[in-house]
């Protein structure tokens, strides 16, 4: 028996041992165990250790850690170096690898590569650093959009296809690859003819970098006038200064400018550039939907002007991205351990395979979740109901809440004045407030919650509110302390709650965020914590002002779920939602209030009314028609004069709420 055992295993070894044999484990009777296979299943093995920095810093408790169990296997694998720098080996043994999985603070990550993941490195920044596998493919005349999660690599892709990188293709070591060689390595594609303008400067770059401190920094002092004056390279400024609505600002300086007019003078900027690419990184933050599409516009004019001309786009607003782009490239993978970027596609494929979170030409799923955007029907709720005043002792009998007719002025004879037409916000429903920038729905937010010193008008404030306001969240950058400590300073009832921490702190992955300082927070990290510090407060009405700037466009979904999840399913409240973004406003919305007038002069806010009516009164002032995807039910831009777009214009249907598939 026992000879019969050996021989076993040893046509096992044979059959393991071959090219392309199967990756199998063979243990018999629990005493004799054989581990062998082939290339793929070695592949499977692969993992790759990322280790943060900021959390990993001399004195810190994750830094004594590992200083503990380094060299405990014998053999280097977690080392320490003279300046204090930890690195682990790529082939570290087992017990390391656990070591550092239980490292305090999750300041380790071992993140498991996918098979296809061993070659075609483009870029990496370190050892247990970020590395990028693929590289986008611009084509001139194109505009190539990028999509993905904020952290998978979107910005190293422009900073290697600006020339501001040189791509190592994944040497570490002290001779990188020069530009001949990194030439030589896409020898036979469209990066071959690329690079080569880059190096032989024959290819001129303009890039519109993401909105940060440090632009408005580096600006500081300067005058808007001046500095547009200075990049007027096309003779072209004028058009663009008048289309950007950027005339009453010239005369300002830089750092007195807004999110959104920042946003738009940073763009005009890029545009008046004679260059040969493009480059625009998150272009629509801060902007309203008339101020994207005009910008959209803009951009896509650039290669029907000359043909010869690179555009490349990074942007998370799925329906503007479909509006600009001509083609697509998906990026995927663990944020700041690994990215892949895709193979190009059509635009309605690219993005709806990102949404599937599958790739077909890879054969690959990156998500083991769909989004999708299906919004409830307008007729789920009545247009009006008859309800009581606004008076605290009646209305949680009812759940409506009526408010007047009223009016404010701000400043003083050339203030600006809201009108604000009689509604109801009613329990246990979202209402999405939409117009342009400057047509007041900060202004309304601020009312409701009673926070204008001349306000005569009636406010929520006795029922209970809860706002997050926009901005940059000064306040909350001031806090001494890491964001568990906020966090139980500010909601730690709610903390206490299992639901709170299931459907809220998870889903917005606060967990990977709490042991960091509230000042070195990104922008979407920031956003992702004000929104839980809002969600956390008890009130009657929550009130949330553009949740979606800085969040990528799996984040906005996730965040979209925990805000009407956790609002208006679980607590049966009411959610007031200022939102530019149309996919997660369509998503979010049970009723819509549309503001109308001169922004910055005059305006009114209708009454709350359905979807499909408010939208269709907001898009024909937009002079935009909508339809929706049948796949996913995302809304896409019908491109003008289309025969969908005639067609919705003749029978007044600027938003198309039901597709095609539906109505057969």
């Amino acid at each position: 028996m026992r000879q019969f055992r050996q021989q076993l295993i040893t046509v096992f070894e044979e059959m393991l041992s071959e090219e392309g044999g199967p990756g199998i484990t063979v243990v018999v009777k629990g005493k004799s165990t054989v581990t062998r296979g082939s290339k793929a299943a070695k592949e499977e093995a692969k993992r790759i250790v990322v280790i943060d920095p900021d959390k990993v810093k001399p004195n810190s408790e994750a830094f004594h850690y590992l200083k503990r169990n380094a060299g405990g296997c014998g053999k280097p694998c977690i080392q320490i170096g003279s300046d204090k720098k930890v690195t682990v080996a790529e082939d570290a043994c087992p017990v390391c690898v656990n070591r550092c999985k239980q490292c305090p603070g999750d300041a380790v990550s071992v993140v498991k590569l996918p098979t296809n993941l061993t070659t075609n490195t483009t870029h990496r920044y370190g050892p247990n650093s970020f590395k990028l596998h693929g590289l986008p493919v611009p084509r001139p005349g194109h505009v190539l959009g990028l999509l993905g999660s904020n952290g998978t690599g979107k910005s190293t892709c422009l900073d290697i296809l600006s020339g501001k990188l040189k791509p190592n293709l994944g040497n570490i070591d002290d001779n990188p690859p020069d530009w001949a060689s990194i030439i030589t390595h896409y020898r036979g594609s469209d990066l071959q003819k690329y690079f080569q303008g880059i190096v032989q400067d024959n290819l001129t770059v303009a890039v519109k970098p993401q909105l940060e401190t440090g632009l408005v920094k580096r600006l500081q002092g300067k005058q808007v006038r001046a500095l547009l004056e200075a990049r007027d390279e096309r003779g072209r400024m004028d058009e663009y200064v008048k289309e950007l609505e950027l005339e009453h600002l010239m005369d300002r300086q830089v750092e007195e400018l807004s999110g959104g007019e920042l946003q738009r003078f940073a763009t005009a900027c890029v545009l008046g550039r004679d260059a040969s690419v493009y480059m625009f990184d998150e272009v629509t933050s801060f902007l309203d939907i008339k101020q994207r599409l005009k910008v959209s516009k803009l951009i896509r004019a650039l290669v029907h002007e000359s043909p010869e001309k690179y555009v490349i786009v990074v942007e998370h607003d799925l329906a503007i991205l479909d509006a600009m782009s001509d083609y697509v490239q998906c990026l995927y993978g663990s944020p700041g351990a690994y990215g892949v970027v895709t193979g190009r596609s059509r635009v309605r494929n690219g993005i709806n395979q990102f949404l599937a979170g599958y790739i077909p030409a890879d054969n690959m799923r990156f998500r083991d979740h769909e989004l999708t955007f299906k919004v409830a029907s307008s007729d789920l709720l009545p247009e009006r109901e008859e309800g009581v005043a606004l008076e605290a002792a009646d209305s949680p009998k009812t759940g409506i809440f009526e408010y007047p007719a009223m009016s404010y002025t701000r400043g003083e004879e050339a203030g600006f004045t809201l009108h604000v037409e009689a509604g109801a916000l009613r329990e246990g429903e979202c209402v999405v407030l939409m117009g342009e920038n400057g047509t007041g729905k900060t202004t309304f937010m601020e009312m409701l919650a009673g926070n204008l010193q001349d306000q005569s008008t009636d406010s929520l404030a006795s029922f209970g509110v809860s706002y997050k306001r926009q901005g940059l969240y000064p306040k909350l950058r001031r806090f001494q302390g890491n964001v568990r400590a906020l966090l139980e300073t500010k909601i730690n009832a709610a903390l206490s709650d299992r639901l709170f921490r299931l459907l809220v702190l998870k889903p917005l992955s606060m967990d990977r965020i709490q042991d960091l300082p509230v000042a070195s927070l990104s922008g979407g990290e920031m956003q992702r914590l004000a929104i839980t510090l809002c969600l956390g407060q008890p009130a009657q009405f929550y009130l949330i002002d553009e949740p979606s700037a800085g969040l990528d466009c799996e984040q906005r979904v996730n965040a979209a779920k925990v805000m009407k999840r956790w609002v208006v399913n679980h607590l049966g409240k009411t959610l007031l939602l200022v939102e530019h973004d149309f996919v997660m406003a369509s998503a979010m919305a049970d009723r819509v209030v549309v503001y109308e007038g001169n922004p910055g002069v005059e305006c009114t806010a209708r009454a709350p009314t359905g979807v499909a009516e408010s939208f269709n009164r907001f898009l024909k002032i937009l002079d935009v028609t909508f339809r929706r995807d049948p796949t996913n039910f995302r809304p896409r831009v019908n491109k003008k004069g289309s025969r969908i777009d005639k067609e919705q214009r003749a029978n007044g249907d600027y938003y198309k709420l039901v597709t095609e598939e539906e109505e057969a």
